[in-house]
C-alpha cells in the first residue's frame, strides 16, 4: 500500500490515512465569531472527499485575538454548539477533526486595543500593539485553557496550538519581535515560556493528541532558525506534543523563496533533529510529491491547503495515481 494511505496513530486517535487538511482561515463568520452554513458546506466536503485529519482554520481564544472580525471564536460557550455541527459534519464522512486554537497578537485586525511581547507594528498597515503585562499573559494562558475545554465539548479529537506565521504565540518565541528584558524576553527558554505554559494549561484539561504549528524560520538575520525550532521541538516533546506542524514564514516581512515542498526540508530536520514526528506543508500538490516525503521519511504527515481548496476530493485523485482503491461516500461510487 503507497503510504499516504497507510493509517497513522496520533495517541489514542487513528487516521485512516495521512492525508491532513491544514488549518485556513475562511474569514466567513459574522462579528460574534459563529458558525455560518458556509463552514458547515465547507469543512464536510472535505471530509466526503477522504480526507483523514482535518483541521479548522485558526480559531480566535478571545475576542481582541482575531486575525480579523469575520474569524471562527471559541472564547464563548455560545460558540460551542457551532462547532460540535461541524465536529458531526466531518465524522459522518470518516474524518477525524481537528482545531487550531490562535491569537493573532500584532496582526490582529479587529477594532480596539491589539496586544503582542513587544510595541513593534508588522507593517505601516498594521496597528502598533500594546505591550502585555503579566496579568494579559495570565489572562491569555487561561483563554488557551478555556477553549481547549470548550473544544472537548464540541468533540474534536486533536487540537493544534497556532505558533506560527507571525500570531501572539511565535512573536514570543522570535528575537524579532520580542524585545522584552523580562521573564519572557531574552533567551531561548524565556522566549519559549509563553509557550511552554499554554502546552501545560491545555494538557490540564486535555488528554487527546496535541499539535503545535510553528515558523521553523523568519526568513531574517535577527529571527528564528531551524536549529532554534530543533531545540524548542524537544522541549515540546518533554511536555507531550505528538506532532509538530512545520511551517515557516510571516513572523516579519521577508522574501521567500518559494517552490513546490519548498517547507520540507524544515519539517525534515525537526523530525529527526528533536525526534519527533512533524507533518510536511507547502506547495504540496501532487499524489507522488507526498509519496516521497512519506517514503523518505522526511516527514509524518502531509498538510494540504490550497489545493484542497481546488480539489476537495484530491485524496481520491491521489489514490487513483498510487494505484490504490478508496472507496468515496456511497452517494458517489458512480462518479468514480
Amino acid at each position: 500500500m503507497a503510504k499516504l494511505f497507510e493509517s497513522y496513530q496520533l495517541q489514542n486517535i487513528s487516521l485512516k490515512n495521512r492525508v491532513v487538511m491544514a488549518p485556513m482561515c475562511m474569514y466567513s463568520a459574522q462579528d460574534d465569531g459563529l458558525v455560518t452554513p458556509f463552514h458547515q458546506v465547507h469543512y464536510a466536503t472535505r471530509a466526503a472527499g477522504q480526507v483523514g485529519l482535518i483541521i479548522v482554520e485558526a480559531t480566535g481564544v478571545v475576542p481582541e485575538g482575531r486575525i480579523s472580525s469575520n474569524d471562527l471564536g471559541i472564547w464563548d460557550d455560545a460558540h460551542i454548539e457551532g462547532l460540535s455541527q461541524l465536529v458531526q459534519g466531518m465524522k459522518a464522512y470518516g474524518a477525524k477533526t481537528g482545531i487550531q486554537l490562535a491569537h493573532a497578537g500584532r496582526k490582529a485586525t479587529v477594532d480596539g486595543e491589539i496586544f503582542a511581547p513587544s510595541a513593534i507594528a508588522f507593517s505601516d498597515a498594521y496597528k502598533t500593539p500594546t505591550v502585555m503585562t503579566l496579568e494579559d499573559i495570565e489572562y491569555v494562558v487561561e483563554a488557551f485553557k478555556q477553549a481547549a475545554v470548550r473544544a472537548a465539548k464540541a468533540g474534536f479529537d486533536v487540537l493544534e496550538i497556532h505558533g506560527a506565521h507571525g500570531y501572539l504565540i511565535s512573536e514570543f518565541l522570535s528575537p524579532a519581535t520580542n524585545k522584552r528584558n523580562d521573564q519572557y524576553g531574552g533567551s531561548q527558554e524565556n522566549r519559549y515560556r509563553l509557550l511552554r505554559q499554554v502546552i501545560d494549561a491545555i494538557r490540564s484539561v486535555w488528554e487527546g493528541p496535541l499539535l503545535v504549528r510553528v515558523s521553523a524560520e523568519d526568513y531574517a538575520e535577527d529571527g528564528t532558525t531551524m536549529e532554534d525550532f530543533t531545540i524548542f521541538s524537544r522541549w515540546m516533546k518533554t511536555q507531550g506534543i505528538d506532532l509538530v506542524d512545520v511551517s515557516t514564514g510571516g513572523v516579519v516581512q521577508a522574501h521567500i523563496n518559494v517552490f513546490p515542498g519548498y517547507q520540507v526540508t524544515h519539517a525534515e530536520a525537526i523530525k529527526h533533529g528533536a525526534d519527533i514526528p512533524t507533518g510536511a506543508v507547502g506547495l504540496i500538490t501532487t499524489a507522488i510529491q507526498a509519496e516521497e516525503i512519506l517514503q523518505n521519511n522526511r516527514a509524518d504527515l502531509i498538510f494540504l491547503a490550497r489545493v484542497l481548496l481546488r480539489d476537495p476530493y484530491w485524496p481520491l485523485h491521489a489514490a487513483k495515481d498510487l494505484g490504490e482503491e478508496v472507496t468515496p461516500p456511497v452517494q458517489y461510487v458512480r462518479g468514480w
